[in-house]
């Protein structure tokens, strides 16, 4: 189901034909825009939006993570490789076959209406060299991507550079969606922006628990940004591009499969500064985003779950092996991940009672009291403790003073019972 996406109105979730596109370049238009007619757009070997042209039609001719297509662009450079491809040539180590279902496909790339298709719904196409390219996702080497479709008016640098990704199961329980929900409000007001993928279960958890504190956050897609995948979360995803940022490698009007999904994982994993898995099981998708943040030098997390839950097995195999940090809430996170000495999350400590501040033999002659309504004399006291009959009548007082005890008589006595003694 396709979509259009309108960052101005409502009409996310209207469907209607993409935009016409543009059909010449006129001096001083826009870098992408088209250079011939046709349905066939003729990519320039050199001028404004050359490269940008390329890399779009490039996003449609290769999958994401193509290694092959990154090193050919690293070697020849996209414009070069686009025109080897389509004139009958072959980049280096490339087999015929392939190359042949290559240029079978770039006969009908028209990347100059995807690019004016997605200008019109208020996004745009993003490449390395750009002020807003994240430059970490160059981290991937050959794999990074050939080019980001975003959706939405935030810079996706700006938003990247604190970023956290939360991820976890789809199928997820009450559990898990309370913690992933309670983590993405606590970082968005401690000013970070939570990225996860906008699929149901702990990634729809994230980005509302953000968005509801106001904060932005960003859903890399496994399909076309004008595409809304899943179809129950169209308006969540509308929410999105409107508070936040939608990302994908793929051109407007692309569907996910499964393979897409997975290697969306490495852009998440890439574009955060660390990953943080609330639920998964032993065979998950987001135990492949944090193997690949682990295998980026990323911050790697894990929010421990019910051992007698499937649903946690994954996480606590990754908590168990040492390729995660335990977490339990949003300050520990940012301490992982935040900046030294500048996100420490506080001290965890049990309340402090107050026999707590009490000194050793004060403690040791309070213990020695009985509890019971008649008390004891100071001398069985004084035995019971160990201590000098001196010392105890001494601490005795003092105790009184506290309000710990109290003498009756010859008696002394604990007065009631307070929260921290014995069987309270």
């Amino acid at each position: 189901m396709q979509l259009p996406l309108d960052l101005d109105t409502t009409a996310f979730g209207q469907t209607g034909p993409p935009p016409e596109p543009v059909s010449g370049a006129e001096p001083g238009s826009e870098p992408d825009s088209r250079t011939a007619p046709g349905t066939d757009t003729e990519i320039p070997y050199t001028g404004d939006g050359a490269e940008r042209l390329a890399r779009a039609a490039l996003t449609r001719l290769a999958e994401p993570g193509d290694l092959a297509v990154g090193q050919w662009i690293d070697q020849l450079g996209a414009v070069a490789l686009l025109h080897t491809i389509r004139e009958g040539g072959r980049p280096p180590g490339a087999g015929a076959a392939r190359v042949a279902g290559f240029r079978a496909r770039a006969a009908g790339l028209d990347p100059a209406a995807d690019l004016e298709r997605v200008r019109a719904l208020g996004g745009r196409f993003v490449i390395p060299g750009d002020p807003e390219w994240p430059t970490q996702l160059d981290d991937l080497g050959p794999t990074r991507p050939i080019g980001l479709w975003t959706a939405g008016a935030a810079s996706l640098r700006l938003l990247a550079l604190r970023s956290v990704a939360l991820v976890g199961a789809r199928a997820c329980t009450a559990y898990g969606a309370h913690v992933a929900g309670e983590l993405a409000a606590g970082l968005a007001e401690r000013g970070w922006v939570v990225v996860s993928g906008a699929a149901y279960g702990i990634d729809a958890a994230a980005h509302r628990g953000a968005m509801a504190v106001g904060g932005p956050t960003i859903a890399v897609l496994a399909c076309g940004v004008d595409v809304a995948y899943p179809r129950g979360h169209t308006e969540l995803i509308r929410r999105i591009s409107r508070q936040g940022l939608l990302v994908s490698e793929l051109p407007p009007g692309q569907h996910p499969n499964r393979f897409r999904f997975v290697l969306r994982n490495r852009v998440i994993a890439a574009l955060t500064r660390g990953t943080v898995v609330v639920e998964a099981a032993l065979r998950s998708g987001a135990l492949s985003t944090a193997r690949r943040a682990r295998d980026l030098n990323r911050i790697t997390c894990g929010v421990p779950g019910p051992v007698t839950s499937a649903l946690s097995e994954g996480v606590h195999a990754l908590l168990r092996t040492g390729a995660a940090t335990l977490v339990t809430d949003a300050a520990e996170v940012a301490e992982l991940t935040g900046g030294i000495g500048g996100d420490l999350a506080p001290h965890k400590q049990g309340e402090a009672l107050p026999r707590d501040v009490l000194a050793t033999a004060a403690r040791q002659v309070l213990e020695a009291v009985p509890a019971g309504i008649d008390g004891a004399p100071a001398a069985v006291v004084a035995r019971a403790a160990g201590l000098p009959p001196d010392e105890v009548l001494q601490r005795l007082y003092e105790l009184t003073s506290l309000g710990f005890v109290e003498r009756c008589g010859a008696h002394w006595r604990v007065v009631g019972r307070r929260k921290g003694d014995p069987g309270e």
